[in-house]
Parts: C-alpha cells; structure tokens; sequence
C-alpha cells in the first residue's frame, strides 16, 4: 500500500459510459450487482469485532463502515432508479456519504443487519432490474454533481461499486495478515 490514489481506488474510478449498453452488456452488470451481497458476506462473515474496525488505508473508513456504507448506497440509487422510471428525469438528492459514516449506527453497529438488508434489497433491486423493458434504461435522473445519468449507466456504476467496496474491504483484509 501506500498509493493514496491506488488505496482509495483500488480497482480505478469508475469510468462515465456515454453510448446505451447492449442487453449483454447489462445483464452481465446486473448479475454483478446480484452477487455484491454474497461478496460482501463472505468477506466479513469470519472476522471479530475488533477487525471489523481496521481501516482499509490509513485515515480511510473501517471494514464495518465500508459494510454499513453498501445498502445505505445502494438503497440510495434504487430509489432513484425508480423515481426515473415513474417521473420525467427527476433531480434527486445527494447525499453526504462521509458524514453518514460517521453515524453511530456505521463507526459501531452490528453488521448484521446491514448484510441483511443488503440481501433483500438486491432481491427486490434485480427483480425490478431485470423486469425494465430496453426503453427503460434509457430513462435518466439528474444528479447535483454528475448531471444526467441514464439507468444504463446506473447499472453499471453500480457494478463498479460493488466491486469497489469489495476491493476496500480485501485491502483491510491484507493488513491483518
């Protein structure tokens, strides 16, 4: 370790796709956004209270934060998902991902629940994704710092994410060896 950049980017930033994804394409990130919360589970799933707190880099969140962050980001782009689907691009609201780490219920909390809600949410979140006709994911929601994001784009961001928070949380791992 010791990249800033390599440590808070671990896979590289997510790369804005500007042409629609073939249906192959997105049906293989979403399959990938389905996996996310077994991913996620079996990296954690052995570890102690006290390594759920190492940090992923130096001055970076720990494991549990990290484990807390991926349904409160997830839930946060299902919604707007849907509020694309059923409204005229809607412009949604951002949220202070940092400062919500910072919450009790992500510095201390059991993550159980977190897993948890992970898994019903990807339930319900594959379920809506993989019944959107083609047309669909062309709908977009404006976000305040991004501008336009097509639901096809969305997926795949979301992708990225899973496998981002995976990547932070393998770089805590490799710390405690």
């Amino acid at each position: 370790m010791g990249d800033l950049k390599q440590d808070r980017y671990p896979i590289g930033r997510f790369q804005r796709i500007l042409r629609p994804l073939e249906a192959s394409e997105r049906a293989a990130f979403i399959s990938e956004i389905e996996q996310t919360p077994a991913t996620i589970r079996s990296l954690v799933q052995s570890l102690t209270e006290l390594q759920l707190d190492i940090p992923y880099r130096p001055g970076g969140w720990t494991i549990r934060q990290v484990v807390h962050h991926v349904p409160d980001s997830h839930m946060h782009v299902y919604i707007r998902m849907k509020l694309a689907v059923t409204e005229d691009a809607p412009t949604i609201k951002a949220y202070d991902e940092a400062r919500w780490a910072e919450l009790s219920d992500a510095r201390s909390g059991p993550i159980a629940a977190s897993l948890d809600l992970l898994d019903a949410l990807h339930r319900r979140w594959i379920r809506f994704l993989r019944a959107l006709p083609e047309s669909e994911f062309h709908k977009t929601f404006i976000h305040p710092e991004l501008g336009a994001v097509p639901l096809f784009e969305a997926v795949a961001m979301y992708a990225w994410h899973g496998r981002h928070d995976a990547a932070h949380i393998r770089n805590a791992l490799q710390r405690l060896v």
